[in-house]
């Protein structure tokens, strides 16, 4: 029995970042687990229900906007906090496993995570590891579904919110439409983007230009 961890949903402006850790024989997992990034999306949704059912354990953990735009913390912490929890959920006085490592120093990484788990766990970090290990190619995968959800729920709430990350043109439309008609950021948004700094002040400018 081994573990993986994996996140999602680091880069984007809108909405949550998720993080899974999936407890599991790995040759129990289902066939075609990988990285999720490189799987369409109803495949992922069935992929995750049948990781959840070979799974001897799965968890899953959120972390907010609010989170993500507190002062005192950055993403590369976050990254390691919501990686820890997840396998906090999931994790085995003994037990070895891989998790993506969110750090250019893939070691310290792991580090961190493993200083922040209660249970005596072996934790090893490498780049890229949702492409080459298939558990945390399943926990990509549980947690990219998640994160996709999130980011269905805010359409339902806003509209068509797009992608949520910075490069999507739909995304950077639903912000400037939305503090034009507003004027502020919504709820769901991470103020502490430069992309939101970047709307904010594009619609600064047009206010002025009004006069």
């Amino acid at each position: 029995m081994r573990f993986g961890v994996d996140e999602a949903g680091k880069g984007p402006v809108l909405g949550s970042m998720f993080a899974a850790a999936v407890r599991a024989d790995p040759a129990a997992l289902p066939e075609g687990v990988g990285d999720s990034k490189n799987i369409k999306p109803e495949r992922r949704e069935r992929l995750a229900a049948d990781i959840r059912e070979s799974a001897d354990a799965v968890g899953v953990v959120e972390i907010p906007v609010e989170r993500i735009d507190a002062d005192e913390t950055d993403m590369n912490t976050l990254t390691v906090e919501a990686q820890a929890e997840a396998l906090s959920a999931v994790a085995q006085d003994s037990l070895s496993g891989m998790v993506d490592a969110g750090d250019t120093d893939a070691a310290r990484f792991g580090r961190r995570v493993a200083d922040r788990v209660d249970a005596d766990v072996t934790v090893t970090a490498e780049h890229g590891a949702d492409e080459t290990d298939p558990l945390v190619g399943a926990a990509s995968i549980i947690a990219k579904v998640a994160r996709d959800a999130h980011v269905a729920e805010l359409a339902e709430t806003y509209g068509d919110v797009g992608s949520g990350y910075p490069s999507d043109p739909t995304t950077r439309a639903f912000l400037a439409d939305y503090v034009d008609h507003h004027g502020a950021l919504p709820a769901c948004a991470r103020r502490s983007w430069s992309t939101c700094d970047d709307v904010l002040a594009a619609a600064e400018q047009a206010s002025l230009g009004e006069f």
